[in-house]
């Protein structure tokens, strides 16, 4: 193992990402198996949440398929493995948060998850199936709303009407 992939394992084991990995596979009765550079696998992972195909928690990558079709796809285990150092950077599980709120940006300037999300793009957009969207432009209409509001006059208060009845 080369000595970055190992000091990977170290931040994401002392972070206690891995932990909690390991900790959510035995929790969903997840069968887990190592993997290559460092790395474990979680296969057939069956409950609904995350809606992904494959999701990382510290050096555990979780799959809903079998080992078979993992080894068929190393550009996947790439950008999952990506998403294993990316909690090493963030010290573990400030990862959940920081991503999070990257996925958000992401859904409201192109309406996806992940076209524009931080963590994903570093992983490599392509790698893990996702497509570039373009941005949604919504701060014009947003600054144009604004604007609309300014410059509503409040309504005018008749001769006979008090300002209590307004």
């Amino acid at each position: 193992m080369s000595f970055p992939v190992r000091l990977r394992a170290a931040a994401n084991a002392i972070n206690l990402s891995t932990a909690a990995g390991l900790l959510l596979a035995k929790l969903t009765h997840t069968r887990v198996e190592k993997g290559p550079h460092g790395l474990i696998f979680g296969t057939n992972y069956q409950p609904r949440l995350p809606l992904a195909g494959a999701f990382t928690v510290g050096n555990v990558i979780f799959y809903r398929t079998d080992r078979v079709h993992i080894d068929a796809r190393p550009d996947l285990l790439a950008h999952e493995s990506r998403h294993a150092t990316q909690y090493a950077w963030c010290l573990g599980l400030p990862f959940f948060p920081l991503y999070g709120a990257c996925a958000a940006y992401s859904l409201w300037r192109t309406g996806d998850p992940g076209s524009r999300n931080f963590f994903e793009r570093n992983a490599g957009l392509a790698l893990g199936g996702y497509r570039e969207l373009p941005t949604i432009a919504r701060l014009p209409a947003l600054r144009n709303q604004l604007r609309r509001l300014a410059f509503v006059k409040p309504p005018a208060i008749s001769a006979g009407q008090s300002q209590k009845e307004t």
